[in-house]
């Protein structure tokens, strides 16, 4: 896709250890200063979320602060709007393709719940934590301590949820909101250590589920029922995982993006910071802030051009667009 948007452009020399599907090595070129928050403020405010495109660019970032829940902006980067009823505590969610159109689907961190929303802010779904089994739910000073990361959807409806910050299972939902099933955890076979993000993986057929297994330093590929079908190691802290065509995008919390193929092997990487005290981090401020270069990456999403976008965790706010180059 050509820029039609007047800003400067920083190309990333791009190390690439394996080729795309058409033999060609995928180049991506970084956007300098490409978003721009809404005219009253000067950052897009705290970020400890996700980042969604929707099938006509616009980009859908979820934040904190005062103007916390779910942002829009144009694919130039021009701030359009806020989500009328999205939370604040989005820490991960997905724009999901549905016959009926296209939906967001939404995991609350605080407020132990999955919403599955219009675009223009319509709630359709609201699931509760409590249909959970109460057995599978870890207490917390004599509470229920629910706290779901990440959310994506298969193609047959299921809602696949994974509490990421307490007992790293994954649970599932039919179409409706019904409770099905639940997988992972801490204990053998899967031994996860903050299960942060997961992405549905329709590479493979059957679909896979791709857990960033964050403090394991791996990639762990299930079958959508729960069977550990791959793992990918030395990753750095994987955070958040989205899928174009061939290659996986894997978010790095200290300070890159991998692309991976279908087994695992690494086919290029960007945004490789060299300066560890700005890795995995939330407090990097805008001035220090290096076109391509990133800090902590926390969530990501391709747009139907392959175009990249990662959202950093950074009480500023700051979103990152690497574009494919033709």
């Amino acid at each position: 896709m050509k820029n039609t948007f007047h800003t400067s452009l920083f190309v990333l020399m791009l190390a690439a250890s394996a080729t795309s599907a058409n033999g060609a090595e995928p180049k991506y070129v970084a956007v300098e200063n490409w978003l721009k928050p809404a005219p009253d403020m000067e950052t897009i405010g705290q970020a400890h979320g996700d980042v969604a495109v929707a099938s006509n660019g616009d980009v859908y970032v979820s934040v904190g602060g005062a103007r916390g829940g779910i942002q829009v902006f144009d694919s130039t980067g021009k701030y359009l709007r806020n989500v009328p009823n999205a939370p604040a505590d989005f820490h991960g969610f997905v724009i999901h393709q549905e016959p009926a159109g296209e939906f967001i689907y939404g995991a609350r961190l605080d407020g132990q719940s999955i919403l599955k929303m219009q675009l223009d802010g319509r709630i359709m779904l609201s699931i509760a934590g409590s249909t959970i089994p109460p057995e599978l739910v870890r207490m917390r000073n004599g509470m229920p301590s629910l706290r779901l990361t990440n959310v994506d959807v298969a193609s047959d409806g299921r809602i696949f949820a994974v509490d990421g910050y307490s007992s790293d299972i994954i649970h599932s939902f039919d179409a409706n909101g019904k409770y099905l099933d639940s997988f992972g955890g801490k204990a053998a076979p899967y031994g996860f250590k903050t299960c942060h993000k997961i992405a549905i993986d329709n590479r493979f057929d059957p679909p896979r589920i791709l857990c960033c297994d964050r403090e394991n330093r791996r990639v762990v590929h299930l079958s959508i029922d729960g069977e550990v079908l791959n793992v990918v190691k030395e990753m750095m802290r994987p955070a958040a995982v989205a899928v174009h065509g061939d290659l996986a995008a894997i978010a790095e919390i200290e300070g890159r993006v991998s692309l991976l193929d279908k087994e695992g092997k690494t086919v290029l990487q960007l945004g490789a910071n060299e300066v560890k005290a700005q890795t995995a981090t939330n407090k990097v401020k805008p001035g220090d802030w290096r076109t391509g270069i990133l800090t902590a990456p926390h969530g990501l999403d391709f747009d139907s051009h392959g175009n990249l976008f990662v959202t950093e965790y950074n009480v500023y706010g700051r979103v990152v667009r690497y574009n494919l180059a033709k």
